[in-house]
């Protein structure tokens, strides 16, 4: 194989992976259109979407591991259960294809972003919110931390000592409410721990130290990211490293022949 060959075939390859992205983009416009031709069937809720799965990403990640582990029932009337959370049915119908690829669990109608999927929810699927009832997760969102889980810059702000006071005095009803005291040893045990867990970052006074138990372990989004650019260099890179091997090889074999044709026109 030619060097000119070699050069082509790379090129080949750098020209695929440059419409994949471009595909990804031109979807994404595809998308947001689809998206603004829905807005005329739009409906007002009156509770944060972003705030809601902000909050139930902190019960998910730094409470409820700690609830299975002590196998513990969570009742319905307390405000953390799944049930109290407006968008929950919802969320559990997002369906996450791939990188850039949402799909709704409803319609199966692809989307290039959450965000518009989101959208599509509140345009398309208003019809199945449960909003007689007034449940809205995001009323806990001064308890559970949600500027935190959403910007870990906006803990950064002047504290508010009546905020403060005001969120604590919710974290702790929580606990109160969710793990009554006289409800046996794992109650107990869960109301300690979502006192330190939740509520005592609930202060102006010294460093605010959010979730100090931990949580469920995540991956992040950069490691899955570097994760499948890796994943795609390594064919090429192994690709380039074969016609290499090959361009030497042939080109051993060429001076391998060039050797024996002198020797044997080498006179005796």
């Amino acid at each position: 194989m030619g060097k000119a060959t070699r050069i082509t075939l790379i090129l080949f390859l750098i020209s695929l992976l440059s419409k994949q992205i471009l595909s990804q983009d031109v979807g994404e416009h595809v998308a947001a259109r689809t998206v603004k031709q829905e807005e005329g069937h739009a409906h007002k809720v009156h509770c944060s979407r972003e705030r809601s799965r902000a909050a139930w990403q902190a019960i998910e990640e730094y409470l409820m591991p700690f609830v299975e582990r002590e196998q513990y029932q969570i009742s319905s009337k307390c405000r953390l259960h799944p049930s109290n959370d407006l968008f929950r049915d919802q969320e559990e119908h997002k369906i996450h294809v791939d990188i850039n690829e949402w799909k709704c669990g409803y319609c199966k109608k692809h989307f290039r972003a959450e965000k518009y999927l989101d959208q599509h929810f509140d345009n398309r699927h208003y019809n199945l919110l449960n909003i007689s009832d007034g449940k809205c997760l995001a009323d806990l969102c001064g308890a559970l931390h949600c500027d935190f889980m959403m910007d870990s810059k906006s803990t950064k702000t002047k504290c508010n000592p009546a905020a403060v006071a005001k969120n604590r005095h919710l974290c702790e009803s929580l606990a109160d409410s969710c793990f009554p005291l006289n409800q046996g040893p794992s109650a107990s045990r869960l109301h300690e721990l979502f006192l330190h867990q939740f509520c005592d970052a609930h202060t102006c006074s010294g460093k605010r130290n959010f979730f100090p138990k931990g949580g469920k372990k995540t991956t992040s989004v950069f490691y899955l990211a570097i994760s499948i650019l890796t994943m795609m260099m390594i064919p090429l890179f192994y690709l380039i490293v074969y016609l290499h091997q090959s361009e030497m090889r042939k080109g051993t074999q060429e001076l391998r022949r060039i050797s024996k044709v002198g020797k044997k026109t080498k006179p005796s």
